[in-house]
């Protein structure tokens, strides 16, 4: 998700997607401690989200 489309969104939709994105995360990883992925780099990538969102909805409040 890209920086651009972040700033877009409304205040709850940041909530929400922040909300999801986090369990997703979570997911990988511990999927990952299980078996290797087959793409590391999308755990990188989505930590990496979560906090173009969560700074994104600081910088609103």
């Amino acid at each position: 998700m890209k920086q651009a489309e972040i700033k877009q969104l409304s205040v709850a939709d940041l909530q929400e997607k922040l909300a999801t994105l986090k369990k997703n995360y979570s997911d990988l990883k511990m999927a990952h401690a299980i078996s290797p992925l087959e793409n590391p780099l999308e755990l990188r990538t989505l930590r990496r989200t979560v906090a173009r969102v969560a700074t994104e909805l600081n910088n609103r409040q």
